[in-house]
């Protein structure tokens, strides 16, 4: 029995919190339309025709996205009774104590209406924010308190925009009292918009790394700095480019967002229908194929989705229930399409949103981050189906019927239109457009070749999609709006703990933590390496690579993949570059495991969504799809050691060493991992595919010598067996 769609849009609201929207009705419905719509076809109009300076286009940004964030999102309960009031009670302390101290802090005059203004916003948003019922109103209806909220939450971003002349131009570096105001209500609110849209979790982080800027000479050892006072944070959090406004918030606000709109658009037009098309005629007839279907499918939705949880949802209700059908468990199938889905964010050409802040971030063009990002994409999906190969031998499965499987000449001829928008799109950025000039075009024709089947006559009489007239134009740009709200408010909460970062040189100081730790630690096991095949820089790398794997993981379990690459992205990769790494392959690497969080217990998103969609237990589809992911896991590491995966200091026979060693690599772990080739694998099998699988990471021509016979070796001899 398949999940309705009533049933997936609520898997969705669950899982998702970026997508928990209100299903609003009457006068609101229509102003929150009227509104989204607008900022989609705002930045429509920019992305096709310039945009404005910096701060300024941000701000505009910023200004409605939170807004929207109190009228689109409830306030939902996260966590139980006696802890959601704490946390609650403790961000009230700290928005008072935030504004209480900064009064005190200012040394010039403040006028007494103003003060009094400023204090009585202050105690109105502390109390407001509290968890009190009478406040919520319901799921079809937007309280008074959420309409407080949003002009608040617009208020800091026009207060910038109107003073713009006075604020940047005419006293710049130069902070008035009330400048320093707004920036108090600034961080609260968006302390408060994260929380609605992205849980507790990265305010709470974003709340420790301001106590960390205020709290610098109190802290031991290496972690101590020299203090900054209240307005001099405030200021640089909310005035500047590396706090609210800074690089995250511009990447949303100029390439995040448009994509974002180009996917939910040719979503609306039938693409992702004709993916999951493509990849039944693909892989629907081989051994176990609704499974492979699945891996296909997410990929080739990936190419226009950055989330793995709507990923896993949009596809999984099609492809869940084929895979019970032949005979898959449910807990099985819902692991295989949220494993498969996580890929959507490392696959080009429409990666997640992290992907634009790492090319922004790195200043690197992005159709070269597109390239770049092919193998591990390739490498990640051939994992997954290597193991979902095996599992279905191990049950002696077969593939769907042909009944059940369109006719390529039949999807071809009545859906070749839908394609017409993502060739061109992929086109310009690899002709090194500009990605937001290539996602207007995108936009523009999935609109106009949606209508080439009613324009052609009897022609296109049996082609399939949806012709994208007025009406549905405003869904999908408010549908598209609101899709980017989450990411627009968290972007803007991971400003304060970049602009910290940057402040106190928290980054710096964690990077040398890492660097002695891994040094210690690689000294250590070097005794155990009695032939010196391994040299001290590798495995002190290594060491450092685990570290900052499970810092990635820990952090992935309650932050989205785009906060979480940002913040490790600035504290943690700074390690690894100075341990020799290459720039590129340290972000990458945060990147992938990152994404590998939403299926890591004990907060894999992801697989809780694929469960609720397979009726089966969230916690073992979860913990089925981590070792799902087990053989996927080795590709960061095999691409630090061999940066020619990522196309840096590309020889062919670097390559072909890397890309030998990584398959044959990913072979070992699926097979160990899955338990099965032609028959059950032993413990000393287990143990053997597990360490020379490992060693392959290295690249060495020596321990590839040795390391690839004796994976192929075990894997042979297991396959040639009989049952």
């Amino acid at each position: 029995m398949s999940a309705t769609q009533e049933e997936v849009d609520r898997l969705i609201e669950q899982f998702d919190p970026e997508s928990s929207f209100r299903r609003l009705a009457g006068l609101s419905a229509k102003i929150v339309m009227v509104l989204c719509a607008g900022l989609s076809a705002w930045h429509y109009y920019t992305a096709g025709f310039g945009l404005q300076n910096e701060i300024a286009h941000r701000a505009i940004h910023l200004s409605v996205v939170l807004g929207l964030c109190f009228l689109v999102f409830p306030r939902q309960k996260r966590l139980p009774g006696p802890w959601e009031w704490g946390v609650s009670l403790g961000l009230v302390a700290f928005y008072l104590f935030m504004g209480f101290s900064l009064l005190n802090t200012i040394t010039e005059p403040i006028d007494s209406s103003v003060k009094f203004v400023f204090l009585a916003v202050l105690i109105a948003l502390a109390g407001l924010s509290l968890p009190f019922k009478i406040y919520d109103g319901s799921h079809h209806h937007i309280p008074w308190r959420d309409w407080v909220f949003a002009a608040l939450a617009s208020s800091f971003s026009l207060y910038l925009l109107v003073f713009f002349q006075s604020i940047y131009i005419d006293r710049p570096g130069q902070h008035t009292p009330l400048d320093l105001m707004f920036g108090v209500i600034a961080i609260a609110m968006v302390i408060e918009a994260t929380r609605r849209t992205m849980g507790i979790f990265l305010p709470l982080l974003a709340i420790a790394t301001i106590f960390y800027g205020l709290l610098g000479p109190y802290f031991p050892g290496g972690l101590s700095h020299r203090g900054y006072s209240l307005p001099r944070i405030v200021a640089h959090l909310y005035k500047g480019t590396e706090g609210i406004y800074g690089i995250p918030v511009g990447v949303v606000a100029t390439f995040v967002f448009h994509f974002v709109l180009f996917g939910i658009m040719a979503q609306l037009t039938g693409l992702g229908q004709l993916f999951v098309n493509l990849a039944t005629i693909a892989a629907g007839r081989f051994s176990g194929g609704p499974a492979k279907v699945s891996v296909v499918s997410s990929g080739l939705f990936g190419m226009i989705s950055g989330s793995a949880i709507a990923n896993t949802v949009t596809t999984g209700v099609m492809t869940i229930p084929m895979m019970k059908k032949v005979g898959f468990s449910p807990r099985f199938a819902g692991a295989v399409e949220a494993s498969a889905s996580c890929g959507g964010q490392i696959t080009p050409p429409i990666m997640g949103a992290a992907a634009f802040i790492m090319a922004e971030t790195l200043g690197i063009p992005y159709n070269q981050l597109i390239l770049v990002a092919i193998v591990p994409a390739l490498l990640h999906y051939f994992a997954i189906l290597y193991m979902v190969h095996l599992e279905a031998k191990r049950l002696k499965l077969r593939g769907m019927d042909s009944a059940d499987i369109p006719s390529l000449a039949w999807v071809m001829r009545s859906s070749w239109h839908l394609f017409l928008p993502l060739v061109v799109m992929v086109t310009l950025l690899l002709m090194q457009y500009t990605p937001f000039l290539a996602a207007f075009w995108g936009i523009t024709l999935t609109v106009a070749c949606s209508w080439i089947p009613r324009l052609i006559g009897p022609m296109g009489k049996n082609m399939t999609g949806l012709a994208v007239g007025p009406g549905a134009l405003v869904q999908g740009f408010e549908m598209g709006a609101k899709a980017a709200l989450g990411i627009g408010a968290a972007c803007a909460c991971v400003g304060f703990v970049l602009g910290i970062t940057t402040l106190t040189g928290m980054g710096f100081k964690f990077s040398a933590w890492v660097i002695d730790v891994s040094s210690v630690a690689a000294q250590m096991f070097m005794v155990v390496d009695v032939f010196g095949l391994l040299e001290l820089k590798q495995v002190t790398i290594l060491f450092g690579l685990f570290f900052t794997a499970a810092a990635c993981i820990v952090m992935g379990s309650g932050v989205p993949t785009t906060p979480t690459y940002i913040i490790l992205a600035a504290i943690v990769a700074p390690a690894l570059a100075e341990l020799g790494v290459p720039q590129l392959a340290t972000h990458f690497f945060v990147f992938y495991y990152g994404v590998l969080a939403d299926v890591t217990p004990p907060v894999a998103l992801a697989a809780f969504a694929a469960a609720g969609i397979a009726r089966s237990e969230p916690m073992g589809t979860g913990m089925t799809a981590f070792r799902l992911s087990m053989g996927k896991a080795l590709v960061p590491f095999a691409f630090v050691y061999s940066p020619s995966l990522l196309l840096l200091d590309f020889t062919w026979s670097a390559f072909t060493l890397a890309a030998v060693c990584s398959v044959v690599a990913v072979m070992g772990l699926g097979a160990a991992y899955t338990g099965f080739v032609a028959r059950p694998i032993g413990r000393v099998a287990f143990l053997g595919l597990n360490v020379l699988s490992l060693s392959l990471i290295f690249a060495n021509p020596w321990v590839a010598a040795i390391a690839v016979p004796g994976v192929l070796l075990i894997l042979l001899w297991h396959a040639r067996q009989p049952h």
